[in-house]
C-alpha cells in the first residue's frame, strides 16, 4: 500500500487507495497519503504538473466525499495510532493548509497534547511547527516540555508565519510567545519586531503587567526593534499614566529601556517621587523594586548627565545584587570560571585577585584584579585601601556611597594601579547563536567601564 500511495499520479489516485482499501491500510499509510496529496496540490498549483485533467487546488479538494471519508477514517482511530503516525499525520495536515478548526486538526492536536509527556523531542519538534492558533499556541507555549527546550524547527517555522498572524493573537498568547523568545535567547528580528508592532498597535489597551513581558525580550536580547522611534515613545506615554498601577512593572519596563541606552525622562520623575517611593515601602515587593531602583539611580548618574529631576533618596539605595546570580550559580559546572580560577592561582597566587566580587551599585564580577603601571599584578596587600573596590559585604550606608566617589577613588590612582575586571562570558550571557551578549550583561560592562575599571573578555 504504501508503494501504491507514493507512485500515485493524481489526487483521485490517492483517495481511491486508501479509501477503497480500508481492510490493507494501517496508521503509517494515512500520513503518507496526507503527505502525497500535499505534493501533488503543490506541484499542481505550482503548474508543473496537471495529470488527468485534474486541476483541483485544495478547497476543492476538501469537499470531495473521498476525502471526508479519509478524514473520518483518522478521526475514528487515531487514539490507537502510535506517537510516530499522530505527528505526522498533523504535520502533513498544517502542510496541506486543513484550517485549524477543521475536525481532523481539532482531533489531531487533542491527541497531540493528551501525549506530550510521552514525545521524544523529534516528535515534539513536528507537533510545535503544526500548530499556529490562537488556543493551539497557548497550549504549546503553556508546555513546559517545550518551553525548556528550544525547538529550532519550530523556530524557523515561526518566523515565518508570526508576522503574518499577529493581529489575530491575543495580548496573551504574545505574551507566552515573548517569554519563549526571552528564554532561549533568540535574537530573531523577525519575531523581535513582530512582537514590537504588537505592542504599538495595542499597548494603551494592555496592563502594564502584560507590557513588560512582550518588552522584555528586546532588553534580553540587547536589540532595538526596528520601530523603536515610535514604540519607545509611546512606551513613555503609556508609563505615565500607568506607572503607579504596577509599580513592579513599571520599573521592569524602565530597566528594559535603560539596558538598551534609552532614558525616559518623564517617567523617572514619577518613579523617583516620594508619592512612587511611599507606595512602593508599603508593598510585599518593596526590596525588589528598591534594587531596581537604586540600579536606576546609579544608570542615571553614569549615562544620563543631562537629566536634571528627582533621584532616589540615599536611605533607599541598596545593591543590585549582593552575591553571584542565581543562573551563573546554576551553570557554574558547566562555565569555565573555574579552569580560569586555577590559571590565576597558578600565574598570579590566591593573593593577588578576588572571585565573584560584588561592584557598587551591585555588580557581581567573575575575577577582580589591580595591575600597576609595568604590568605587574599587585597583590591585594599592596593596593591603598581607598582605591579598593568597596565589597558587598560591608554595611548599608557604605553601599549606599555615591557613584561619582567611586569613580574618583578609583581614578585618583590611575597613574600607578589599574582596576581589571576580567570576565568569563559563557553562552548563557550571549544571544543564542550570536557574539551579542543579553542586555543585561552588556549594561553591565558599560557600566562597569563608567566607573574607571578595565575590561577583559575571556
Amino acid at each position: 500500500m504504501k508503494r501504491l500511495i507514493e507512485r500515485s499520479r493524481s489526487v483521485g489516485e490517492v483517495l481511491r487507495w486508501v479509501t477503497q482499501n480500508p481492510s490493507k491500510v494501517s496508521a503509517s499509510h494515512y500520513p503518507i497519503a496526507l503527505h502525497k496529496l500535499g505534493q501533488l496540490l503543490q506541484q499542481q498549483q505550482q503548474g508543473q504538473a496537471t495529470v488527468n485533467g485534474e486541476s483541483r487546488g485544495p478547497g476543492q479538494m476538501l469537499e470531495q466525499p473521498e476525502f471526508q471519508t479519509l478524514c473520518q477514517a483518522i478521526i475514528s482511530g487515531c487514539s490507537k495510532f502510535d506517537n510516530f503516525s499522530i505527528v505526522n499525520c498533523l504535520y502533513a495536515a498544517a502542510a496541506l493548509g486543513l484550517p485549524g478548526e477543521s475536525p481532523l486538526v481539532r482531533v489531531l492536536e487533542d491527541e497531540s497534547r493528551s501525549r506530550l509527556g510521552r514525545f521524544n523531542q523529534k516528535d515534539v519538534s513536528m507537533v510545535f511547527s503544526s500548530e499556529a492558533n490562537n488556543k493551539a499556541l497557548e497550549a504549546i507555549f503553556s508546555s513546559q516540555l517545550f518551553y525548556e527546550n528550544r525547538q529550532e524547527r519550530f523556530i524557523r517555522s515561526m518566523a515565518e508565519w508570526l508576522p503574518r498572524k499577529a493581529e489575530n493573537l491575543t495580548p496573551y498568547t504574545m505574551a507566552l510567545i515573548a517569554k519563549y523568545v526571552a528564554r532561549h535567547r533568540l535574537r530573531e528580528p523577525r519575531l523581535l519586531d513582530t512582537i514590537a508592532n504588537f505592542l504599538l498597535k495595542r499597548g494603551e489597551q494592555l496592563d502594564s503587567k502584560v507590557i513588560q513581558k512582550l518588552v522584555f525580550p528586546f532588553s534580553r536580547m540587547n536589540y532595538r526593534p526596528s520601530n523603536h522611534s515610535e514604540l519607545f515613545p509611546k512606551l513613555e506615554a503609556i508609563l505615565e499614566q500607568k506607572a503607579g498601577s504596577s509599580p513592579l512593572a513599571t520599573v521592569n519596563i524602565l530597566m528594559s529601556m535603560f539596558q538598551l541606552s534609552h532614558f525616559p525622562q518623564t517617567v523617572l520623575h514619577q518613579v523617583f517621587s516620594p508619592a512612587f517611593i511611599t507606595n512602593v515601602m508599603s508593598s510585599p515587593y518593596a526590596l525588589i523594586v528598591r534594587r531596581y531602583l537604586s540600579l536606576l539611580d546609579a544608570a542615571v548618574e553614569l549615562e544620563f548627565r543631562d537629566y536634571s529631576g528627582p533621584r532616589l533618596d540615599p536611605r533607599y539605595r541598596v545593591l543590585m545584587f549582593e552575591h553571584a546570580l542565581t543562573a551563573d550559580e546554576a551553570n557554574r559546572k558547566y562555565s569555565y570560571k573555574g579552569l580560569v580560577a586555577e590559571a590565576l592561582r597558578q600565574l598570579v597566587g590566591e593573593e593577588c585577585y578576588r572571585q565573584d566580587e560584588v561592584l557598587p551599585p551591585g555588580y557581581c564580577t567573575d575575577f577582580l584584579l589591580w595591575i600597576n603601571r609595568s604590568g605587574t599584578v599587585l597583590p591585594l596587600s599592596r593596593v591603598p585601601a581607598a582605591s579598593k573596590a568597596p565589597s558587598a559585604h560591608t554595611t548599608a550606608s557604605s553601599a549606599a556611597i555615591s557613584l561619582r566617589s567611586s569613580v574618583l577613588a578609583l581614578t585618583s590612582d590611575l597613574q600607578d594601579f589599574a582596576p581589571v575586571v576580567l570576565s568569563v562570558n559563557d553562552k548563557w550571557h550571549y544571544c543564542q547563536n550570536s557574539d551579542i551578549l543579553v542586555g543585561s550583561r552588556a549594561m553591565r560592562d558599560r557600566h562597569l567601564r563608567l566607573l574607571g575599571y578595565c575590561l577583559v573578555q575571556v
